[in-house]
């Protein structure tokens, strides 16, 4: 006789994606998500095989979440101003969805192809966007260091570092650095 399915991988993603947005990974609990879909905790494990492929599923989620928001935000602009939408998407991502964003960066001791894909085509979009401004020979660098001024002025905001009278104009400053490095 076969099992009764109450539940599938997408349902199962989309409550943890909701525990995950409020809370955080670190309190990720698959006991409370279990209870939230009605379901025993050992149900759980019959579409993930153990927490980390939960998460590794998430990050993935997580992955093409931004991917989709930085190729909306880039559109069809002009080099320049595609970059420039991108990293404010970016940096919007990572001040709406605190605790999304942490577990986008979190790295997973175990992946799975399917969910290296989110973060190859993440990083072939990221580079093809660089590529614009730079040429396709110095695109990876570039955007290595596009990524590094991103990441620390996401970490510098939310350390509460511009409240203390550091302008967060700093930014555009950092943009301006980087397309006349990528442009040179």
């Amino acid at each position: 006789m076969p099992f009764p399915a109450k539940t599938d991988r997408a349902r199962i993603l989309a409550a943890a994606m909701a525990q995950l947005a409020s809370h955080g990974m670190e309190k990720l609990s698959l006991r409370s998500l279990a209870a939230s879909l009605d379901l025993a905790p050992n149900a759980l494990y019959r579409y993930f095989p153990s927490r980390l492929a939960l998460e590794v599923a998430l990050t993935a989620e997580i992955t093409g979440q931004v991917h989709a928001r930085l190729c909306k935000a880039s559109g069809r602009k002009p080099p320049e101003q595609a970059i420039r939408a991108l990293t404010k998407a970016y940096v919007s991502f990572s001040t709406e969805q605190p605790h999304l964003y942490n577990a986008f960066l979190q790295p997973c001791a175990e992946t799975e192809e399917v969910e290296d894909a989110a973060h190859e085509a993440l990083w072939a979009f990221v580079l093809e966007q660089v590529a614009r401004v730079t040429g396709p020979k110095k695109a990876p660098e570039a955007a290595v260091a596009l990524w590094a001024l991103l990441h620390g002025f996401v970490e510098l905001k939310r350390a509460g570092v511009f409240q203390r009278g550091k302008p967060s104009t700093g930014f555009d400053w950092g943009m301006q650095a980087w397309l006349k490095a990528a442009r040179a």
